[in-house]
Parts: structure tokens; C-alpha cells; sequence
């Protein structure tokens, strides 16, 4: 018998993260609701916890076989999943969707839904409910049956993994290389124990985590790494460099390095940005990601 319910977060996180493993489709990338997106989401300091049971979760004798899910917030990149052989559920998960993840704004409901081009189901459904497309970008892999980027570290520079990482120093690299601003490193504290949570989440991999520091030990690039072990890929989540060290490399050095650690584990291609930076360094595009959006 099918049930649906609200998302329990305490108890159904690890449930849902074995889920999208096991019905990992390689084809269609499940909107790409990958587990360690799901994941690195979920630890994300602006991440809203409070609104985490408008999720709806289907189950069939108590196994979950879909869900209907947001990203950060209400409204915004919401994800349809279902086994393969529960499709027929979608319109379903839909009408929770429009109910329960839309947001409201100026009198109207807004919702933004996610797919990947390969979805032509989820497409053909959406358009038969009014959505609009609105944006398509690429999704990229770097294949581990090519040649990793030659690269070399400038001098001064070091390599470090996340194992015994100093946390404002990280924060202070992310926030910076994320264009939020140049200010002291002694008054960026406020959002420290959000990056803390995000670096110990449950399947986090502190030795994956690659970092150059530069010569006066300042952080100058960073990123973190995910491994799944299940269907033998990485995913890359987050890279970036501050300002003033860009344009020399360190972000080839640093991905590189972090890729490599996870083809010893077994991985076949990573999972990157989309981003030039990534094509020019040998990713290729591997299907197209797209937005759909309504408004009523």
C-alpha cells in the first residue's frame, strides 16, 4: 500500500540519502538530486530546517520510492524523484509540490521546479500544468579515463587536506572567493559554526577536502569533496579562490589533487560546476539541467 507523509528530518535524512543512492540513474541524473547534493544542502547554513516538513515522502510497505523536495528554501530549485517504477506517482508529487513548496509573493504562488533534459516525462508534465521553462545550463563531469591537467603549484604555496583545517581561516577563504566582500579576518565569525556543521556532515570525507594555503598560511583556495562509494563517482562541492589569487593556477592544482585522491578510492569522473573554468580544463557537458517555472 503507497502512504504519503511529511518529511521527518531527524529521522528521515539517512533514509532518503539511501535512497538516492540506490536509484542513482546515470541517464536522466534524477533531476539532479544526486545524494550529496540532498546532503551538502541539508548542512547548508541558510539551509531552512523549519520549513524541511513541507517535503513530501512516498512510501510503498514502509520504503520510501519518492519524494518532493526544495533546495534551500520554499519555492525555489524543488526536485521530483521517484523509483523507476513508481513514475506514475508524479503527478502526485506535483500537486504536493504546488501545495506545500510553493511560496507565496505578491498576492501569487511561485514555484521553480528542476529537471534534466533527458526527464522528457517530467517535462511533458510540467507543461501540461502551465510551467515555463526558464533556464537550461550545463551539468559537467570530468572522466578519470582522461588525463588529469598538469599543473604546478606556485612556489610558497602548500597543499593541505581538511583533516586538521582551521575553520575561520576556511570560512574566510569561501566567503571571500565567493565575492561576499573583502573585511577582516577577525570580524567574519558570525556564520563559523554554520560552516562547521556544513564541513561534519554525516557523510563528509575531511581527508577528500583539498586546500592551498599560500605562503603566509593564509587559505587562498579551497574545496570540498564527496565520494560515493555505491556508484563509484565524486562531486565536487564547493571550490573557490580568493580574489587576489586567482589566475595562478590554484584551482587546477586543487581540484586536480582532490580528484586523484578520489580515483585511488575507486571513482570513474567527478561531478563539477558549470562553469568555463571546467571546460578548459578537459570537463565535458553531459546533458543539460532545466528550470521550469509557474506563477498563479
Amino acid at each position: 500500500m503507497i502512504t504519503k507523509r511529511r518529511y521527518k528530518i531527524l529521522v528521515d535524512f539517512a533514509r532518503v540519502h539511501k535512497f538516492l543512492t540506490e536509484t542513482y540513474d546515470v541517464e536522466t541524473l534524477n533531476s539532479y538530486l544526486l545524494p550529496q547534493y540532498f546532503e551538502y544542502e541539508h548542512m547548508h547554513s541558510y539551509f531552512d530546517s523549519s520549513k524541511s516538513h513541507h517535503f513530501g515522502i512516498w512510501e510503498d510497505d514502509g520504503n520510501i520510492v519518492g519524494i518532493a523536495c526544495f533546495a534551500m528554501n520554499l519555492g525555489e530549485r524543488c526536485r521530483l524523484h521517484t523509483h523507476k517504477d513508481y513514475k506514475f506517482l508524479l503527478p502526485e508529487l506535483l500537486k504536493w509540490a504546488e501545495q506545500e513548496l510553493s511560496v507565496i509573493k505578491d498576492g501569487s504562488h511561485k514555484l521553480e521546479i528542476k529537471i534534466t533534459e533527458k526527464e522528457s516525462d517530467k517535462r511533458e508534465l510540467l507543461k501540461s500544468a502551465g510551467y515555463s521553462m526558464a533556464f537550461n545550463g550545463p551539468l559537467k563531469i570530468f572522466s578519470y579515463d582522461k588525463s588529469f591537467p598538469k599543473c604546478t603549484l606556485p612556489e610558497g604555496f602548500t597543499v593541505i587536506d581538511g583533516l586538521n583545517v582551521d575553520y575561520l581561516k576556511l570560512h574566510y577563504c569561501w566567503w571571500k572567493g565567493f565575492d561576499h566582500g573583502d573585511v577582516p579576518l577577525d570580524t567574519i565569525d558570525d556564520d563559523v559554526d554554520g560552516r562547521i556543521s556544513g564541513c561534519n556532515a554525516p557523510n563528509s570525507d575531511m581527508s577528500l577536502m583539498t586546500i592551498i594555503v599560500a605562503p603566509d598560511g593564509e587559505y587562498a583556495c579551497a574545496l570540498g569533496m564527496w565520494f560515493d562509494e555505491a556508484n563509484k563517482y565524486a562531486y565536487l562541492e564547493p571550490l573557490a579562490t580568493i580574489p587576489k589569487y586567482r589566475h595562478m593556477g590554484l584551482a587546477t592544482v586543487c581540484l586536480t589533487e582532490a580528484m586523484k585522491k578520489t580515483k585511488v578510492l575507486g571513482a570513474k569522473y567527478c561531478f563539477v560546476g558549470s562553469g568555463e573554468f571546467y571546460t578548459a580544463i578537459g570537463s565535458e557537458i553531459i546533458m543539460n539541467e532545466e528550470s521550469w517555472k509557474k506563477e498563479w
